[in-house]
């Protein structure tokens, strides 16, 4: 059983990754671009595509040219944020925003520093200018503080709690938004894997109970995004959960390319249309399943 998780997840990983570096050059902001312009268009999938790499990185279960083609879609992604201007001139004109702090951290990480924007932030967290979130989101201003060693520790019990599922309720009381709230309020809690005892107990057999039935429900109706991000959920558990099953699934639905679809609508033939479309579940599956060989191998 170990062994078909650990083959599932390096496969999808790798080829993941290696749709993600080949078509790089597709999430680049326009030539001269001097701010981000519409934030999801470049800016957001640029930093997950750092987030993906980062995590690669810092794992190291990955081979070495796997390695070496998160290193360079890393440095790209810091290039197009011309080392971090772009994001220290966001966070400058708009004060109360998170996401330049959320996107840094995925640099910070890998080690990447700004001197500005790093300075800009610790004085925004010691006067407490974050503009008011979702509850799972305070949670990823805060992990991302702890990430770049920005700010006091927050009461992380409080801010658990404060989320649906720090409140545990009915496993049938979720919709799509929501299963994607609880999986990112476990992103956050365990800084993406590296911190699983960080999750109380009581929300982690919660997770190990009801993650088989939410997989089960949402890969029915190939909500592959959705599926992949319910397995990293499985990988940052104490006891992580990684059934055989679920991945065969996750990874049949995966092309020879390395494309991961977001569902099963049809896959569009423009190359520029396919990396808009499809560029987050990549990510996904590239993070999904370095964590799980992570979690296998006790990394």
């Amino acid at each position: 059983m170990t062994a078909s998780v650990a083959h599932h997840a390096h496969k999808l990983a790798g080829a993941a990754l290696d749709w993600l570096h080949t078509h790089r050059r597709l999430g680049a902001f326009p030539e001269g671009a001097t701010d981000i312009g519409d934030p999801d268009r470049h800016y957001k999938p640029l930093g997950e595509t750092a987030l993906a790499a980062s995590l690669v990185l810092r794992e190291g279960v990955a081979g070495p040219a796997t390695l070496a083609q998160a290193r360079e879609l890393l440095d790209f992604a810091w290039s197009e944020f011309r080392a971090g201007d772009l994001l220290y001139e966001r966070q400058l004109r708009h004060w109360l925003l998170t996401d330049p702090l959320e996107t840094y951290a995925h640099f910070a990480r890998a080690g990447l520093r700004h001197d500005r924007l790093h300075a800009l932030l610790r004085h925004s967290a010691a006067v407490g200018a974050t503009t008011e979130v979702l509850p799972n989101r305070n949670l990823a201003v805060a992990n991302a503080r702890r990430t770049t060693g920005i700010g006091r520790d927050p009461d992380w019990p409080a801010l658990t709690r404060a989320t649906w599922l720090g409140r545990t309720p009915e496993p049938w009381a979720i919709d799509w938004s929501t299963g994607y709230h609880l999986t990112h309020t476990v992103f956050h809690l365990t800084d993406w894997g590296a911190r699983p005892h960080d999750l109380p107990g009581d929300i982690a057999d919660y997770l190990a109970m009801w993650l088989p039935a939410w997989v089960d429900v949402w890969a029915e109706v190939a909500q592959w995004d959705l599926v992949g991000e319910l397995l990293i959920v499985g990988a940052c558990l104490p006891e992580p959960h990684l059934d055989p099953a679920e991945w065969r699934v996750l990874a049949d639905a995966q092309h020879a390319d390395g494309l991961l679809p977001r569902d099963n609508d049809p896959v569009d033939d423009d190359p520029a249309t396919r990396f808009a479309d499809h560029q987050h579940p990549a990510v996904v599956a590239v993070i999904a399943g370095t964590l799980a060989l992570s979690r296998l191998l006790g990394a």
